[in-house]
């Protein structure tokens, strides 16, 4: 047995071959092997003919992803892990499997095609600005698929915003609105304004009607950097969008924030914010990896980094916050 310190090919190994973990998860999630699992088809010849696919197929796929992580195996019946219940199973509430669609799109991962290229340049070869192109479409794939993720987050941060109970709230890149609506239906005075493409919006609108609060969510279509957000809002939240675009970018963006505010009022910003090592907490550290794929200029930034442009944009106090059921952190500022 080779000691932790010789040189050893199985990270490597594994690394060149990490592609076939992704497209094995991605079919067992459109084969919907986890979902007819849990309803009880546990072997091959129950699963086959369930999911249209060939009995070899089935038992190499559902092999591999015991392998992985993701099933057990036991005298030639599949369970699924406790992992996999929660979150791969289509008849449980937490269910993520439909975020495959916007993390896995070709588009998306059309920006590591050529990622030496893109430390070449300290950006994406997408065209046109990658994800930070006006009206991307992709990010209505976003609004639809990735609700799973952000419910938890959403309902944790509506109780920090709920603190300075407040009347107006701007829901900053809404996306599928669900931080605004959690806000809404936790504080029942405040009225949400919520920004982003009017594509997007219409899945916004559409999900704060169905959580009841349709009449207190108000879109406002257009670009962050240049849409008329108004004045007086007690609260703004700021979710997952500050690690898209550079330092002076984001300083512009907060002064406009700044400007949009009351004085005391709460600034939110949930986003991927790494140690100062820039290597742990490792899933907010290795998200500069996704900007450097698919923005020109955007990063993860360091707490020190976002509190230097919240100081010079007029916000004080900031304190950064984990957040329960995400890798993502919290901070929250407030208005000078």
């Amino acid at each position: 047995m080779s000691s932790p310190s010789e040189p050893n090919p199985q990270l490597i190994w594994e690394t060149m071959n990490a592609y076939q973990r992704t497209e094995a998860l991605r079919a067992g999630i459109e084969l919907d092997i986890f979902t007819r699992i849990g309803s009880g088809l546990g072997t091959v010849d129950q699963l086959a003919p369930a999911c249209s696919a060939s009995p070899k197929g089935v038992r190499v796929l559902c092999d591999y992803l015991t392998i992985i992580g993701f099933l057990e195996k036991q005298d030639g019946t599949y369970k699924l892990t406790p992992s996999s219940a929660v979150f791969l199973d289509r008849n449980s509430p937490a269910c993520m499997a439909s975020s495959v669609r916007f993390i896995n799109s070709p588009k998306l991962q059309e920006g590591f095609h050529n990622l030496a290229e893109s430390v070449r340049r300290g950006g994406t070869t997408l065209p046109s600005g990658g994800t930070t192109e006006a009206d991307w479409n992709e990010w209505e794939t976003f609004a639809e698929s990735m609700t799973p993720l952000m419910r938890g987050p959403a309902e944790f941060i509506a109780g920090k915003a709920a603190a300075v109970n407040p009347c107006l709230v701007l829901d900053i890149a809404a996306g599928h609105g669900l931080f605004g609506i959690a806000v809404a239906r936790k504080c029942p005075e405040a009225h949400i304004v919520a920004q982003d493409w009017t594509g997007v919006l219409k899945i916004a609108s559409r999900n704060a009607a169905q959580a009841g609060v349709g009449d207190r969510h108000r879109a406002l279509p257009g670009d962050a950097f240049a849409v008329d957000f108004g004045t007086g809002y007690d609260v703004v939240l700021l979710t997952n969008f500050l690690h898209h675009f550079s330092v002076t970018q984001n300083q512009a963006l907060l002064k406009r924030i700044h400007a949009a505010m009351r004085p005391g009022g709460m600034l939110l910003t949930f986003d991927f914010v790494p140690n100062p090592d820039r290597i742990s907490p490792p899933a907010s550290a290795a998200f500069s990896m996704m900007m450097l794929g698919t923005t020109p200029e955007g990063d993860a930034y360091t707490m020190s980094e976002l509190e230097s442009m919240f100081n010079v944009t007029g916000f004080t106090s900031h304190e950064l916050v984990n957040v329960p059921q995400s890798p993502a952190q919290l901070v929250t500022s407030v208005r000078a």
